[in-house]
C-alpha cells in the first residue's frame, strides 16, 4: 500500500477563481498565469479548468511547448521574454508572444531572421526595479522596436510592486501613463492584488490583466483579506493520515530538539507528512491542522517524513484518521493555505510550488 499522502487539485475551484478575477476586471481580457508549473499544481492538471482564459502567461519555453501539446492555439506570453537568441526561433514556430525588458533582447530580435513578425510586450520599470526600461528610456526602446520588420505589434506592460499594501499603485500608474499616454498598443498592468484591490482605478487602463495567485485560491493581500473575503476557493489540498498515536504525560517532550513539552496528559497523532513532502520545516507548535475536519494544532518540530498533532479536539481520532495539512477536508471544512504559510513565516506561493516529486497528485 502506498504511503497515505496525496495532493488534490480542485478543477471546479480553479474555474471559479478565474471567473472571480474576470468579474473584477470585466472589460479586460485575462491571462491565466501558469508559471512554475501552474504554481505547483501541474499545467496538464489545470489546463481544462483554465481554458476559458483568453491566454496563458508563463516563463519557460518547455512549459509553452506543453501548452501547445495540449492543443492550446490561443495566446501564450513569455513574461520574462527570451533568454537566448535561439529562443526566438521557437517563438516563431509556436506563435509565442514575448516580453522585451532590456536592450539585449531588442538586439537579439533585430538580428533574428524570421518570416513571421513577432508580437512583443515592452515592459516598463515603473518602480518595481526588477525588469524593464525606466520611464526615461522607455520611449526610445519603443521607437527601436517599432522600426524593426521583425515586430508586428507592440503592447505596453508594467508590474506593480505594492498593489497588495498601503502604498498602492498610484505612483507607478502615474509613471506609466506619463510616458505611454500617446503610444498605441494594448496595455497589461495588473497582477492579482491590483485586479482585486484596485479594479475600478485601472478598469479603463488595462486591456489584459494577469491574475496569478488568486487563481490558485490564495489571497494576494493576506492577512488583511482572506481568500474567503475575496470569494476565492482552495484549489490544492495536501492531505495525509495518522499513522501512529502516542499518549504523553506531563513533562514528556515531542520530536527532535524536545521543542514541545506536554504540561499534562496528551494524545498526539503522528502524520505521514514532512519537509521531504514539501511541508514547510519552519512551521512550529501551533500551526493549524485539520484532523477529521476539526481544527487542531501541530506540536514539536517538522521532521523529514512526519509531523505530530494534538488530538485533544478530536478524541475519537486515531490511526487512519484523515489529516488536512491545507485545503479542503473531505467533509468540507477548509484550512486556508495562507494560514499555514503564515505559521511558517512565508507565503502560499512557496508552499504550492514546493511539492515534492514523491507526493502523488490527483484531480477532482
Amino acid at each position: 500500500m502506498p504511503r497515505p499522502i496525496l495532493a488534490t487539485v480542485h478543477a471546479a475551484a480553479l474555474s471559479h477563481n478565474l471567473a472571480r478575477a474576470r468579474a473584477a476586471a470585466p472589460d479586460a481580457r485575462v491571462w491565466a498565469v501558469v508559471k512554475a508549473n501552474a504554481y505547483g499544481h501541474g499545467i496538464e492538471r489545470v489546463f481544462d479548468a483554465l481554458r476559458s482564459a483568453d491566454g496563458f502567461a508563463l516563463l519557460d519555453l518547455v512549459e509553452a511547448q506543453r501548452l501547445r501539446a495540449l492543443d492550446w492555439r490561443g495566446p501564450i506570453l513569455l513574461l520574462e521574454g527570451c533568454f537566448d537568441a535561439r529562443d526566438l526561433e521557437l517563438c516563431s514556430r509556436l506563435g509565442l508572444w514575448h516580453t522585451i525588458h532590456c536592450d539585449e533582447q531588442i538586439d537579439m530580435l533585430a538580428a533574428h531572421k524570421t518570416q513571421v513578425a513577432h508580437r512583443v510586450f515592452l515592459k516598463m520599470n515603473s518602480g518595481m526595479n526588477r525588469l524593464g526600461f525606466t520611464p526615461e528610456r522607455y520611449r526610445a526602446a519603443w521607437t527601436r522596436l517599432n522600426a524593426l520588420p521583425q515586430v508586428e505589434e507592440i503592447s505596453l506592460m508594467t508590474h506593480f510592486s505594492d498593489a497588495d499594501g498601503a502604498r498602492g499603485i498610484a505612483h507607478q500608474l502615474q509613471a506609466f501613463e506619463a510616458v505611454t499616454h500617446d503610444l498605441p498598443g494594448e496595455r497589461t498592468l495588473s497582477n492579482s492584488a491590483a485586479v482585486l484591490r484596485h479594479g475600478p482605478a485601472i478598469a479603463e487602463k488595462s486591456d489584459w490583466v494577469r491574475p496569478g495567485i488568486a487563481v490558485y485560491g490564495s489571497s494576494p493581500d493576506f492577512p488583511e483579506h482572506s481568500a474567503a473575503d475575496w470569494g476565492l476557493l482552495p484549489t490544492l489540498t495536501l492531505a495525509s493520515k495518522i499513522i501512529g498515536v502516542q499518549h504523553l504525560v506531563a513533562g514528556d517532550t515531542v520530536g527532535y530538539g524536545s521543542s514541545f513539552t506536554a504540561d499534562g496528559p496528551l494524545r498526539i497523532g503522528v502524520v505521514a507528512c514532512g519537509y521531504a513532502d514539501g511541508y514547510p520545516r519552519h512551521c512550529t507548535t501551533g500551526t493549524p491542522v485539520l484532523v477529521q475536519g476539526v481544527l487542531t494544532r501541530m506540536v514539536g518540530r517538522v521532521s523529514m517524513d512526519m509531523i505530530t498533532v494534538d488530538l485533544t479536539p478530536v478524541p475519537d481520532a486515531g490511526t487512519g484518521s484523515e489529516v488536512t495539512l491545507w485545503g479542503r477536508a473531505s467533509g468540507g471544512a477548509v484550512l486556508p493555505v495562507d494560514e499555514v504559510a503564515q505559521s511558517a513565516g512565508t507565503v502560499a506561493y512557496e508552499l504550492m510550488c514546493a511539492g515534492a516529486p514523491r507526493v502523488p497528485f490527483s484531480t477532482d
